[in-house]
């Protein structure tokens, strides 16, 4: 007993010590990164913890998964052993999967996706013993972490201060499928370009506006649309200015949001290589997945008025609009063009978006900084994170599951 006292009494100063050294440590980090990687730890541990629950208590439920869904699942088992790993990837996030496999040699036929996520699993899954299912996984964290970074120096500089700043990430992380920025998806790798491109249009630094846009661009096929709202942060900047030297001023500042074309013609120059065809990308979601490029609003319409899960999901689409625009300042068009391209777009590709849309919504990052705005009251914030923190946990188990139809 007294060894074991006086061996407290000299173990207590040292971890008193260690913990006095950890505090300095993080002190001197610098803002946000304590805030950002918490938060990104904290949704990481909960819903890895969350899922492994879920699925442990759905195991031998009769009926799960359900039929369409039983050769997904027997595809996650193979791509994992680990099922914190494996129910990460669902449909897309194994197709993403298989084309980071397929040898660049060829044959190659599949241009059904862009490959900017894919191709980068290729060089890091070589780093990590060929594991390219961690390697997309790795990927999409990543850029997760970078995206909660860029988006807290965005807020800052769009509303103001730090305490509006933490709430956008925070929100960010919340919003109803924000969960899919941590699966084998393109989503997280998506809003950190696009985070990080409006950030750095904010600060004037449109070379590196530029860069990041070509490689947002190869990222989805809605990436080169972004050059129109990145484009109006540029005029805004001037104060609008039109007129015969103003237009040349634009091009001489501006010209580097012509690498977003450029990115979005690398991969069609990729298809025509490849695949003999410079609309390969566009026919292949043509025969795969029955989509037709067509006016939204009756896409809309029609979702509202179909079977209930279609009705369901478009109602989010709805919410979506419904924020953007009562939240609309004029300062912030730029965002609010943004962020109806992000609804819009997925809904011009027909009644086949209506699966995916929930995930597709994701890309529509300023929904948070309106939220962000919203809640300055703490009552406000509370109830509201509290409100998204259950429709996303509902959706979660949704994934998780195996109605993964729902969500992607």
């Amino acid at each position: 007993m007294h060894r074991w006292r006086s061996g407290a009494r000299t173990l207590a100063p040292r971890l008193a010590g260690g913990v006095r050294a950890v505090a300095r440590l993080v002190r001197r980090v610098p803002p946000p990164w304590p805030y950002v990687i918490g938060l990104f730890v904290g949704a990481k541990v909960l819903l890895t913890l969350l899922g492994l629950l879920v699925l442990h208590a759905w195991d031998g439920i009769p009926g799960a998964p359900p039929a369409d869904e039983t050769l997904m699942w027997a595809q996650q088992r193979e791509t994992s052993g680990h099922r914190w790993i494996s129910f990460w990837f669902a449909w897309d996030g194994l197709l993403y999967l298989r084309l980071s496999e397929l040898p660049l040699t060829g044959p190659w036929r599949d241009f059904g996706f862009p490959l900017l996520y894919p191709f980068l699993a290729r060089p890091v899954g070589a780093l990590l013993g060929g594991d390219n299912a961690l390697a997309l996984l790795l990927i999409s964290n990543v850029a997760f972490l970078l995206a909660l970074a860029y988006g807290y120096r965005l807020a800052e500089l769009l509303l103001g201060d730090a305490g509006a700043a933490r709430r956008f990430t925070r929100y960010l992380v919340l919003l109803p499928t924000a969960f899919l920025f941590q699966a084998a998806l393109t989503e997280s790798l998506f809003v950190c370009l696009a985070l990080a491109a409006f950030y750095h249009a904010e600060r004037r630094q449109w070379l590196l506006v530029g860069v990041l846009g070509y490689f947002l661009a190869m990222s989805r096929s809605v990436g080169l649309l972004v050059a129109l709202p990145l484009a109006l942060v540029l005029l805004r900047q001037h104060d609008w200015r039109l007129g015969p030297r103003a237009l040349l001023g634009y091009l001489r500042i501006g010209w580097p949001l012509l690498l977003l074309p450029a990115g979005w013609f690398t991969f069609m120059a990729y298809c025509r290589w490849r695949g003999g065809d410079w609309f390969a990308y566009q026919h292949a979601q043509r025969t795969g997945w029955g989509i037709e490029v067509q006016n939204p609003v009756p896409v809309l319409f029609g979702g509202l008025a179909g079977e209930p899960r279609d009705a369901a999901r478009v109602w989010f689409a709805v919410a979506v609009l419904a924020v953007l625009v009562a939240g609309f300042r004029r300062r912030e068009l730029a965002y609010l063009v943004y962020g109806v391209l992000m609804v819009l777009v997925p809904l011009s590709m027909g009644p086949a978006v209506y699966k995916s849309l929930l995930r597709y919504l994701l890309a529509a990052f300023p929904v948070a900084l309106v939220l962000a705005r919203w809640s300055r009251r703490a009552s406000v914030d509370v109830w509201l994170t509290a409100a998204l923190a259950v429709v996303q946990g509902a959706l979660f188990v949704l994934w998780l599951t195996y109605w993964t139809h729902m969500i992607i």
